[in-house]
């Protein structure tokens, strides 16, 4: 019976013994990962200028709808749509002929009362009229002379000409074609130099002063920025908003830019500074913190391990997850405030399949952006 028993019991540690090595030997035959491929960039400093962001609308320097004060009849246009005019240059020339006939006729009446002036004067030499006859006279020469002037600047209204420098735009308005007062003929816009309006908020005021220099984009144009400076600020704040009002020139000698664009406002705030910098795409945002994984060389565990180098014959690195303080953007450029040093090597795409300890392989024969003013990939 005691044989029995003992037989049992070491058939049972035989199949056991055999059952723990065969799993042991599945477990060793499981492929280990390999390392990770990722791309990888050095934590540089750089010099970066403060700015603050903001939208704006460009506005003409002078821009004007030319009207007429009265009514008549188009008799020419003297102006293409889209051409550049000078001041003064005469745009439309409504029909005056009834104008010119009426001015003739008063310039007689005051030729006339001229000479009637004169001759009365040699009557009063002579004593044959009194001075309230010369004096009658006189009044009613300088009457007659104010209908003759009144008559020219009416006539001169007939002549509509461009009040200063600029581009016209599209007109409607065609000869045979009958305006009134108010009607509008053409828009007239100077387009160098060119404004733009643009609101900050009031806690930046401290920062902001007449002369300040600012860039403006626009996405008519990308990757063009133009260079300006502050011309004028609102001596007061929207009280619905907070925001302050400001007005920048703009240099337009190509004339690119056109009013009514919407712009994209940069504004230097302060004097320069220097960050440590990263693509953004390097930080991994969480709930309990940023953080980045920094790549350092693998630990060693025996001489077999040490020897392991990859084809390139640099050691094999590992990454190791890090947490650090962002601050202020540029671009597709994140500052780091805390957290890293100038030269170390960090992961800037593949993050998602790294850990503590993960071995990985840099490839950085496609990198993600990092350019301080993009443009937009579609362009």
């Amino acid at each position: 019976m005691l044989i029995m028993v003992g037989g049992v019991i070491l058939l049972v540690a035989l199949l056991a013994l055999g059952k723990f090595i065969q799993i042991r030997h599945l477990i060793a035959s499981i492929p280990k990962p390999g390392p990770q491929t990722v791309t990888a960039t050095k934590v540089g400093m750089l010099e970066w200028q403060p700015q603050q962001s903001a939208v704006g609308t460009l506005v003409a320097v002078r821009g004007v709808d030319v009207t007429t004060e009265i009514a008549g009849m188009v008799r020419s246009v003297e102006f293409k749509s889209g051409q550049d005019v000078k001041a003064g240059q005469v745009l439309v020339q409504l029909n005056a002929a009834s104008d010119i006939a009426q001015l003739h006729a008063l310039q007689a009446a005051a030729d006339l009362a001229a000479s009637v002036l004169a001759r009365d004067q040699r009557q009063l030499a002579a004593q044959t009229i009194s001075q309230a006859q010369i004096d009658a006279d006189k009044a009613d020469l300088r009457n007659k002379k104010a209908l003759v002037e009144q008559q020219q600047a009416t006539l001169e209204k007939k002549t509509i000409r461009a009040p200063f420098a600029g581009r016209l735009g599209i007109t409607a308005v065609n000869p045979g074609q009958y305006v009134n007062p108010g009607d509008k003929i053409v828009t007239l816009q100077t387009l160098d130099p060119i404004h733009v309006d643009f609101y900050l908020p009031q806690q930046q005021l401290s920062g902001l002063s007449v002369g300040q220099t600012m860039a403006l984009g626009s996405d008519a144009f990308p990757g063009i920025h133009f260079a300006g400076t502050i011309t004028a600020i609102n001596p007061r704040v929207d009280p619905a908003t907070r925001n302050v009002q400001l007005e920048a020139t703009i240099a337009n000698r190509k004339h690119q830019l056109l009013p009514g664009m919407f712009a994209n406002i940069s504004v230097n705030m302060g004097e320069k500074k220097r960050y440590l910098t990263l693509p953004q795409t390097a930080i991994t945002y969480n709930p309990y913190g940023s953080t980045v994984f920094v790549l350092k060389p693998a630990a060693s565990k025996n001489a077999k391990a040490n020897a392991n180098e990859e084809p390139n014959g640099n050691a094999q690195l590992e990454a190791q997850q890090v947490f650090v303080t962002t601050g202020p953007t540029r671009g597709d450029q994140v500052a780091i405030l805390g957290g890293l040093n100038e030269g170390q090597q960090v992961v800037t795409s593949g993050q998602l399949k790294l850990k503590n300890g993960t071995p990985v392989v840099i490839d950085n024969s496609v990198q993600p952006a990092n350019n301080p003013h993009p443009a937009p990939q579609e362009q």
